[in-house]
């Protein structure tokens, strides 16, 4: 793997934790707008900069990328760094006591490319070429791709013998409630030994950040066809902006379900149906259902919860992706039953991430919705098994915790 260090552009220490904004794509504009109210240094302005304009402006207008190119340049001259010189970064984030480690640096798009930076969901032409634009107009990664491999101890061993005897540049907690540290590898013979612990990694997994990642290897490929070239050169566009965190330190969190209504059934039709598939066991008054185990689910139907069970032959065990609760819950309920074929764009079908909790499905499957479906997380390990399968998950199939944090290192070129 060809994983390199680089020199930031990034925060001075007494600006971090102002800069410090959640990704782009979590919120709408309108959400992002609320976001930054109160923030003047927020990084989210410059991923969203449509927020600059009226409501209602063109969000994919090239006023709006010039907005951010013209916005990072100022922040360059007032709130900005350069490192002097190529770096790894440790980034440590700790939620509700979980700690996990990332390795910052850049990957070679070329890795990518050639099939050793494995993929498990498919982008969307639109939010690719959003991206691209962004990327392309500010020649610059803002946002880090979410990179996981399997666990290697000498790497391990590297990161934590350094925490142990350098101070974090950054460390602050974010509005969110997460403790945000960073340590910057400046020392030659410490970035040697990363790099080569990293040259033997033969894979690593998109946990997070399909699009940005589409984009960044995009970009590179066409400012590398503008030099009539193939690849050959070292220039800074042939790598991305990545953060790698060991597999066993993460946590997937449900990724779930609500939908608009009953297709047009009666409630006793619907649960008639869904008999056919599952067990279904009516909840006690006042009790959400969170699935313990895989193939289980719980059910809201408007405020009525239900503990619901996947029937031998609904799936096929030893097919990675049609095992998936997702897949499970797709091919047995929400088309065949719901009429919902393509949740990329039904507009009956919302997603809802488990940081959200229970009590939130049950407010819109008591309000906007009809119906709602608690979902028991998807693995590490299913996730690593599809990829090297070279499958596809199903959309909206894993919801990672904490979130990356943008602006905090940014990749020019």
């Amino acid at each position: 793997m060809d994983f390199r260090p680089f020199r930031a552009l990034r925060p001075q220490t007494q600006f971090a934790a102002e800069v410090a904004a959640l990704p782009y794509d979590v919120m709408n504009t309108e959400e992002a707008r609320g976001y930054i109210a109160d923030k003047p240094r927020s990084f989210m302005r410059i991923d969203r900069a449509e927020t600059a304009f009226e409501p209602g402006h063109d969000a994919h207008a090239d006023e709006v990328y010039a907005k951010a190119r013209e916005l990072l340049d100022a922040r360059r001259a007032d709130t900005y760094i350069e490192e002097k010189k190529p770096c790894f970064y440790l980034y440590r984030q700790i939620m509700d006591g979980r700690a996990q480690l990332g390795l910052v640096g850049t990957v070679a798009a070329r890795d990518s490319l050639e099939g050793r930076v494995k993929k498990h969901e498919m982008t969307r032409a639109d939010k690719e070429a959003d991206r691209i634009r962004h990327v392309d107009t500010l020649s610059a990664h803002t946002g880090p791709i979410f990179l996981t491999y399997r666990k290697q101890v000498g790497l391990t061993e590297i990161m934590n013998n350094w925490i142990l005897h350098h101070d974090p540049v950054y460390n602050f907690k974010s509005a969110e409630g997460v403790h945000q540290t960073v340590w910057v590898v400046d020392d030659a013979a410490r970035i040697a030994e990363i790099q080569e612990e990293m040259a033997d990694c033969p894979a690593l997994y998109i946990a997070d950040g399909h699009h940005r990642h589409a984009s960044a290897v995009r970009v590179a490929q066409e400012r590398r066809a503008a030099l009539g070239d193939a690849w050959t050169g070292d220039e800074e566009f042939n790598y991305y902006l990545a953060v790698l965190f060991a597999a066993d330190e993460l946590k997937l969190m449900d990724y779930n379900r609500v939908i608009r209504d009953l297709n047009g059934l009666s409630i006793p039709a619907f649960i008639a149906k869904l008999e056919k598939k599952f067990e279904i066991e009516k909840a006690e008054e006042g009790e959400r259902v969170r699935p313990r185990s895989p193939h289980c689910f719980g059910m809201a139907l408007g405020a009525q919860w239900y503990h619901l069970r996947a029937k031998d032959g609904t799936y096929d065990p030893s097919d990675p992706v049609g095992s998936l609760d997702v897949s499970l819950l797709q091919e047995n309920v929400i088309a065949p039953i719901l009429g919902i074929t393509d949740p990329r764009t039904d507009t009956r079908i919302d997603f809802v991430g488990g940081i959200r909790g229970l009590r939130e499905l049950e407010r819109r499957a008591t309000s906007d919705m009809q119906l709602a479906f608690a979902l028991y997380p998807t693995s590490v390990g299913e996730l690593m098994a599809i990829a090297d399968a070279g499958e596809i998950m199903p959309p909206k199939s894993t919801w990672f915790e904490p979130k990356l944090l943008s602006g905090l290192f940014i990749h020019t070129f």
